[in-house]
């Protein structure tokens, strides 16, 4: 058996220092959005907005139609503490989007990213439009 020698001691200190910066790191970035800033809990309403991005109005408040889309479409919506819904707006129509059971945001342009706010959401919206019309989304 091999004896105990000050460079394995210190090796081993190192090691395990190593492991509880990763571990400290990766909660953290667990509980931060693309913006860095904190993401708010599920249970945390979002701030309502109304301002001009890169030329485009946004617009998004709470809504009273009930539902994870705003307009509830779906009947109602999924429930599952999403509330009465938020409904976001690009010069005038609709984007579509949906809270995760985790806080974060998607939309129907983003749909494989996840943002802290839907202020957040409608700005990377407009940024992936790059100017286009926000096409109006029907569903039957």
């Amino acid at each position: 058996m091999p004896e105990l020698t000050r460079r394995r001691a210190l090796g081993a200190v190192a090691g395990a220092a190593a492991a509880v910066a990763v571990a400290g790191t990766t909660a953290a970035a667990a509980r931060t959005g693309r913006t860095g800033r904190t993401v708010p809990g599920p249970s945390a309403e979002p701030a309502s907005f109304d301002e001009v991005f890169q030329g485009r109005r946004i617009q998004g408040a709470p809504s009273e139609a009930g539902g994870h889309h705003g307009g509830g479409h779906h009947g109602g919506g999924h429930g599952g503490g999403h509330g009465g819904g938020f409904a976001v707006h690009i010069d005038g129509e609709e984007l579509h989007v949906m809270r995760n059971a985790d806080g974060t945001w998607i939309s129907v342009v983003n749909h494989y990213e996840t943002f802290a706010t839907p202020r957040a959401v409608a700005r990377a919206a407009v940024a992936e439009l790059q100017g286009a019309a926000l096409v109006p989304l029907v569903t039957t």
